[in-house]
């Protein structure tokens, strides 16, 4: 087992045979607080140091990414630890909600709330737009943020920060089949029980008693 210990962006490594790597036990000279494992091609848990200060001579993640002098294994775990920023579109009338059924990725074969990975430098208003637009084929309206929720992915070991915004939609659904399997409007008091993910649950819960 290897420990990746993070603290304000540094990572604590060890030099190992002349190659800087990641910390097994015994080699952590203070006292950490196991958070996770994380999603590694070899066995790693994610870490918080107890410090009195700030690790100034550790290297900092975006640092580890440019050293040539680092194993593969130290940049997986910085890139496995990284926090992935998802948005969400609720979509309901009537007392019923749209959900979507993948084609591919994570989300193939179950149901979901619209929407997906927040792009390199768009807001997440404008990221949930253009997902709409993907993979929907309509232009969706931000209403407003409903809620904001985290959490770590049972199978995919990431951490995942998901963003839920009311919205309304103009135009007919049309589906990519590339991305969409199948979008549908199911009634509040049943979608919940259709979702995988626990958070949607629970946001689909919440909507469900304010209706």
């Amino acid at each position: 087992m290897r420990y990746y210990v993070e603290s304000d962006g540094k990572v604590f490594l060890t030099k190992r045979n002349g190659v800087l790597d990641l910390p097994q036990e015994g080699e952590i000279p203070f006292k950490v607080e196991q958070i996770g494992s994380l999603a590694t091609s070899s066995p790693v848990l994610f870490c918080v140091p107890e410090l009195d200060r700030h690790p100034h001579k550790w290297l900092g993640k975006d640092e580890i990414a440019l050293h040539s002098n680092a194993t593969s294994l130290v940049r997986e775990a910085v890139h496995a630890g990284m926090p992935r920023v998802v948005v969400e579109g609720i979509n309901s009338k009537e007392g019923k909600i749209l959900l979507v059924r993948g084609s591919r990725g994570l989300t193939k074969g179950v149901w979901s709330l619209p929407g997906g990975f927040l792009r390199f430098g768009e807001t997440p208003e404008q990221g949930l737009v253009r997902e709409f637009g993907e993979e929907l084929g309509v232009v969706a309206q931000i209403e407003q943020l409903f809620c904001v929720r985290a959490k770590l992915g049972v199978k995919s070991r990431l951490h995942w920060i998901m963003l839920f915004y009311q919205i309304s939609i103009s135009g007919k659904l049309s589906p990519d089949p590339d991305e969409i399997a199948e979008a549908r409007y199911f009634p509040l008091t049943g979608a919940k029980e259709l979702l995988s993910d626990k958070s949607m649950q629970d946001v689909v819960a919440s909507l469900s008693h304010l209706d």
